[in-house]
């Protein structure tokens, strides 16, 4: 195989001698006849010697016929083979790459499209070489474009790019199948190393490839006005010819879906009518969650570190409202349908106002840390609960109380809590209706349970401030029962 790599140096060297290197100038002659050929015939030579069986369906279009190539699902470095049963067209590639030894020389021989990750034009300016060649009628070698953007498991198709479909040309889609039943050509940012999957390619007796050519797509006058409508209609017949599934997110999108998983992802969106701009930012505070954890699911410790809450019953019950298999953990989707079923119709204004003055034991329109502890420490039921940190992260102004505004803020931003403080309130109201039925409560409590209590206190029974703070002492209790009299 070296002796092979080496010898495709060596031919790369010797058609692009004395040839720009920047790719201004288009090979041609013997030039572009001799990367046709031998490397063409080395690459196929290659992929034989490392037991890979290809098989070839459909007619591979001419240049005139279609100027690019785009293929898909892009799941390997092995998808390469593609290039020798073209002819060898030019690819998109970063600029870095051809700055590697033998095989940046190699590359450079298919006057690539040069992509910089430095440079801010960069996309730009490659969708403008590529418009350039596209349109050159046949000057430049055909493109061979990957419009997914990176490696994907081959499990759907994921958001095509649009700078295949910017130029309005007719492009050949063309999909690759790995049909083996041991896979180990898959190459993703979570998946084997590099050198891992050769060494396992290696050591498989043979490797099945299938490579089919399909129609030339042809462009409507509305596709190439609408490149985003050209490439999700390149999209979809490749995904029925494949039968996958499609979805419209990106590779960042990707990054950020850990094990959620694409296609069940889009199928629990579409039935909760999600938008996507607002799942993004839950899919955000997942992965935060979820970093810390193996397999990129939530257990009940994570759970709690990032709620900044002791583990106890209560929270128990509410990790059991996400966790709806009961497998004790909280996987993406659990997390989505919690947030959208329990928690967010929960977090209305009402709610919040309603949480608000439940906190604000002196009625001053701030609550203090104090307030704050006494509620959260009653609602958990841990009366030595450390509330500090979790009390600082919404004071955003650190002026040692909370405003409306602040609450109302934390409250939208961790609807998670909203759960908690909707099952507190329902039990105060519980535990006020019950009082109602002995007619201890005065009429005052009726109209608002948050409101103070106006009930008499006895030395045996201590009766909570607002109704939700039990104070456990007797200096307390006849706190309350100044108030009252006052």
């Amino acid at each position: 195989m070296t002796f092979i790599v080496l010898l495709a140096w060596l031919f790369a060297s010797i058609a692009t001698f004395q040839h720009p290197r920047e790719g201004s100038v288009p090979l041609k002659g013997w030039r572009r006849k001799m990367i046709q050929t031998t490397l063409s015939c080395l690459t196929r030579t290659l992929f034989f010697v490392m037991g890979f069986q290809v098989k070839v369906k459909g007619k591979i279009a001419t240049p005139q016929e279609a100027p690019i190539f785009v293929a898909a699902p892009h799941s390997s470095f092995f998808d390469a083979i593609i290039s020798a049963l073209t002819g060898m067209p030019s690819v998109v590639s970063r600029t870095e790459n051809l700055s590697a030894p033998v095989f940046g020389t190699i590359l450079s021989s298919l006057q690539p499209v040069s992509v910089s990750r430095q440079d801010p034009d960069s996309r730009k300016n490659t969708v403008t070489e590529i418009t350039k060649r596209a349109l050159s009628e046949g000057q430049w070698p055909q493109i061979l474009i990957f419009p997914e953007g990176t490696c994907t498991n081959r499990s759907c198709l994921i958001t095509f790019k649009q700078g295949a479909f910017v130029p309005g040309v007719p492009v050949q889609p063309v999909l690759l199948r790995y049909p083996n039943r041991l896979d180990t050509v898959t190459w993703t940012w979570q998946g084997y190393s590099l050198k891992e999957l050769c060494v396992m390619t290696l050591c498989q007796l043979f490797t099945k490839v299938e490579v089919e050519f399909l129609p030339v797509h042809v462009p409507t006058e509305e596709e190439k006005n609408d490149p985003i409508l050209f490439a999700n209609r390149v999209r979809q017949t490749m995904a029925t010819a494949l039968n996958v599934p499609v979805t419209d997110h990106t590779f960042e999108d990707c990054r950020l879906m850990i094990s959620a998983g694409l296609v069940e992802f889009t199928k629990i969106s579409k039935k909760l009518h999600l938008q996507w701009n607002r799942v993004r930012e839950q899919l955000d505070t997942f992965a935060a969650i979820a970093s810390a954890s193996k397999g990129g699911r939530i257990g009940i410790e994570e759970f709690a570190k990032y709620l900044k809450l002791p583990i106890s019953d209560v929270l128990r019950e509410l990790f059991l409202l996400f966790d709806r298999n009961g497998d004790g953990t909280i996987d993406f989707r659990e997390y989505v349908i919690g947030l959208s079923i329990l928690c967010n119709p929960a977090n209305t204004e009402e709610t919040i106002r309603m949480a608000f003055k439940l906190f604000d034991l002196d009625e001053d329109g701030t609550i203090k840390e104090d307030e704050f502890a006494c509620i959260i420490r009653a609602a958990l039921g841990l009366p030595e609960l450390d509330v500090s940190m979790l009390f600082k992260e919404i004071d955003a102004d650190k002026t040692g109380k909370l405003s409306y505004d602040e609450f109302k803020h934390f409250a939208l931003k961790h609807p998670e809590y909203a759960k908690l403080f909707t099952t507190y309130l329902e039990l105060q109201r519980y535990q006020l209706g019950m009082l109602e039925g002995y007619d201890i409560e005065s009429p005052e409590v009726k109209h608002s349970p948050v409101r103070k209590s106006t009930v008499p206190v006895s030395e045996t029974t201590p009766t909570a401030r607002n109704k939700v703070c039990p104070e456990g002492n007797e200096e307390d209790n006849s706190t309350a029962s100044d108030k009252k009299d006052d």
